[in-house]
């Protein structure tokens, strides 16, 4: 019996996403799963990537060009690594990598009041995302005014997000585990 139709066996490759600064955290570790504990192993900060809520939401906006500078790490070491882990070649230099942060005190600090304090610590560590939060008070802020917040790590997803506004920040290392970070128009 023929229907006329004709079946083909096609073997399809799979490829898979390269991994660079820019990808983000939810996506390697999707198109990646084994690379956690990898993540994990190279900067403690990492252990938050278990918190299901945190993996949901965070991941999705920073990239692995902001996760080596909220380690602390060196960008092309950290991606360099990763692509080993699952077979593809190490890259050369990146392009555009390294987070360029003010952490020169910058003059408008002093002279702008403070207008709020957000202490974003406790939302991660509840699996909330402050992004949403910080940036709508930042746009709340008057001429005169700065807005402090405090996080447990170099917050870099929200700062960039923040400059790409047009506001300025000052970064200030408190501790291993608290940095202060002011905004401004």
């Amino acid at each position: 019996m023929n229907s006329g139709y004709c079946l083909t066996r096609i073997k399809i490759k799979t490829v898979y996403k390269i991994i660079t600064p820019k990808t983000k955290i939810y996506d390697l570790l999707q198109e990646y799963p084994e690379l956690e504990d990898m993540l994990i192993e190279m900067a403690p900060q990492f252990e938050k990537l278990r918190n299901p809520v945190l993996r949901k939401t965070i991941t999705r906006i920073t990239s692995l060009n902001q996760a080596a500078t909220i380690a602390g790490m060196d960008v092309e070491d950290m991606i360099n690594r990763l692509r080993k882990a699952v077979g593809q070649e190490p890259g050369e230099e990146y392009e555009g990598t390294g987070g360029s942060y003010n952490t020169e005190k910058q003059k408008w600090v002093k002279k702008k009041k403070l207008a709020a304090t957000i202490d974003i610590r406790d939302m991660l560590h509840k699996g909330e995302q402050p992004v949403h939060e910080v940036l709508s008070s930042i746009k709340r802020l008057g001429d005169k005014e700065k807005l402090m917040v405090i996080a447990p790590f170099i917050p870099a997803p929200l700062i960039d997000k923040a400059t790409g506004m047009d506001y300025k920040h000052w970064l200030h290392k408190e501790s291993e585990d608290e940095y202060h970070v002011y905004f401004s128009r």
